[in-house]
């Protein structure tokens, strides 16, 4: 049972995100994987391209 109360307790202590929170939070995370796919595109290709003159 002290497990069960913890979680309660725990739980109560707990803050949520807002929505304007959320949607900062979201955008920050799309942004950052379009730019990360973006860099291993780029990666990928010059990789590819080394091996091909090889």
């Amino acid at each position: 049972m002290k497990f069960f109360k913890s979680v309660v307790q725990t739980m109560k202590e707990t803050t949520w995100l807002n929505a304007k929170e959320t949607r900062r939070d979201t955008t920050t995370v799309v942004i950052m994987s379009i730019l990360f796919v973006a860099f291993f595109a780029v990666i990928d290709y010059l990789i590819q391209l080394a091996l091909n003159l090889l």
